[in-house]
């Protein structure tokens, strides 16, 4: 099977997944891919790939900037506060990035997101379904 193909097969099976996702859902593709935009841009400072390097980061970067950004801020007080500040510094640290630290950052940046990402994992269905209720109210 060609790369082509294997790409729109993925692609057509993300809008798919995508169109059926709640928003917990939604937000842990988002974190998921994140992650692995990092592994991918990782993988290019390896192979000293600079333009798949920067491809990747600022990709891993948009998404970032979207978590931060989709943050409430009222209702989530200090929690969503600290996690605001914590996406601002890796953000900060990916957009230092360059090929002498490079895989030092991602690996840092990857240490610090994914406890995030596999609390966000973890939460039970009845806490999401109040949270859906509340914001429906």
């Amino acid at each position: 099977m060609s790369i082509k193909a294997i790409n729109a097969y993925q692609k057509g099976t993300l809008k798919q997944d995508l169109a059926n996702a709640d928003p917990h859902k939604i937000t842990l593709m988002l974190m998921q891919g994140a992650l692995d935009k990092l592994a991918y841009a990782k993988g290019c400072i390896d192979r000293n790939d600079l333009k798949g390097r920067a491809e990747h980061v600022s990709k891993a970067m948009a998404i970032f900037l979207n978590l931060r950004d989709t943050l409430d801020l009222e209702v989530g007080g200090s929690f969503s506060e600290n996690l605001f500040a914590l996406y601002n510094y890796i953000i900060d640290k990916l957009v230092s990035l360059n090929s002498d630290n490079g895989i030092a950052v991602i690996d840092e940046v990857s240490a610090l997101f994914l406890p995030i990402k596999d609390a966000w994992a973890q939460i039970p269905e009845s806490a999401k379904q109040e949270a859906y209720a509340r914001a429906s109210a």
